[in-house]
């Protein structure tokens, strides 16, 4: 550390040379990414509201009336009237408090003490660290031919020790939605707790399905769901932090409170104390700003530009994995191995992400990348596909 403080001028031309070592979402080049820019009024709101802390909620308490408005809002596209919940770091914060509701309910009305969680097998690997910290017994279902999980599996998985079943609408991988109506079937009939991590899906199938696309079923509306994962700073374009978890029933955060006796709050559900206020209110900023229909639109871009990539691969003679569902696309080429072909586009400039199962190269079509971007990056796969003489 130095010994004298620097001057800012000085501070600032040190930190230029770090910021300019990362990538930038504006140059279309991060393809693998769910994240995506924050909008320039959510960037402001998020700097406004720096020094409040929602984990002692009476000293802020415009801060947490505008986390409560959010939170109503986003349960106004999943079917909930009357939801409880938070805004937090992330999904994988989100999936945390969830299992540990299901596992503190289980525990103190069924007694059970080996625990076990039943989560796909493209479950985000937030459900592993669950499992570790939560002494969670993880069960994981195998996927169906189209990847997504299967019901005959998580069936046979049931147990009287079964505390959770997890279904994902949109899964991180490929971008699939579980049949989340019938794991609420097998729920709501088991008395078991079903979490939907939607931490991907939660923002943009509700938005399409407004513009006519007819997306599988996930929410509130079916009985068996007792809580939904969804980050506003994926496609609700937040800023990281901003991450959602909403309870069907005040049963499930009481569940998971702790008392927090010195605190203007004496009670606290979420997994840190210390909680910045300004993910709230940057989130409540730019649902405002962009309105159901804005999300609409966006959405309905983004799949445009995934038709469009989707379409233009095939031509290509790549092959996809599966037709996408949401923005995410993953594919192959027969003839060139997924580690090659993906060194070789980042050798390029191109980020883009592997799949793991099955192996493929994986796009994430967020809202920063327009269609002269895909033009772009469809010129480099045919330059990487002469290199190698393939025609």
């Amino acid at each position: 550390m130095n010994k004298k403080p620097l001057e800012e001028e000085k501070i600032l031309q040190k930190l230029a040379k770090y910021k300019n070592k990362d990538l930038n979402y504006s140059h279309g080049r991060i393809l693998g990414s769910m994240c995506t820019k924050a909008d320039p009024l959510a960037k402001k709101i998020f700097c406004d509201f720096l020094d409040s802390n929602l984990g002692d909620p009476g000293l802020f308490k415009g801060t947490q009336s505008l986390e409560e408005e959010v939170i109503k809002d986003i349960a106004s596209f999943l079917s909930l009237d009357k939801p409880f919940g938070n805004i937090v770091t992330g999904g994988t914060e989100a999936n945390l408090m969830a299992m540990r509701a299901a596992r503190n309910l289980a525990k103190n009305q069924n007694n059970i003490i080996t625990p076990e969680i039943i989560v796909p097998k493209s479950a985000h690997f937030s459900f592993k660290k669950a499992s570790d910290m939560l002494n969670l017994k993880l069960r994981e279902a195998e996927l169906d031919e189209n990847y997504k999980v299967s019901v005959d599996s998580v069936e046979e998985k049931l147990c009287e020790n079964t505390v959770a079943i997890v279904g994902v609408a949109g899964t991180t991988e490929l971008g699939l939605i579980d049949p989340i109506e019938d794991l609420s079937k097998i729920a709501f009939d088991n008395d078991v707790y079903l979490h939907v991590d939607a931490a991907f899906g939660g923002f943009i199938i509700p938005f399409l399905n407004d513009m006519g696309y007819e997306l599988p079923n996930f929410d509130f509306s079916l009985e068996g769901v007792s809580s939904i994962t969804v980050d506003p700073h994926k496609m609700g374009l937040a800023p990281i932090p901003s991450g959602g978890i909403l309870f069907r029933d005040k049963k499930y955060l009481d569940a998971i409170a702790i008392p927090s006796p010195y605190l203007t709050s004496k009670e606290q559900h979420t997994i840190v104390g210390t909680r910045l206020g300004a993910p709230a209110a940057a989130t409540w900023a730019i649902m405002k700003q962009m309105g159901r229909e804005g999300y609409s639109n966006l959405a309905n871009e983004c799949m445009k530009n995934t038709y469009f990539l989707a379409d233009a691969i095939k031509k290509e003679d790549f092959e996809l994995v599966t037709s996408p569902e949401l923005n995410i696309l993953a594919f192959n080429h027969p003839k060139i191995a997924t580690d090659e072909l993906a060194q070789l586009l980042k050798e390029e400039g191109w980020m883009v992400s592997n799949s793991s199962n099955p192996k493929a190269i994986r796009i994430v079509l967020m809202g920063h990348i327009n269609h002269s971007h895909l033009v772009e990056f469809l010129a480099t796969l045919r330059e990487i596909k002469s290199s190698l003489n393939i025609n």
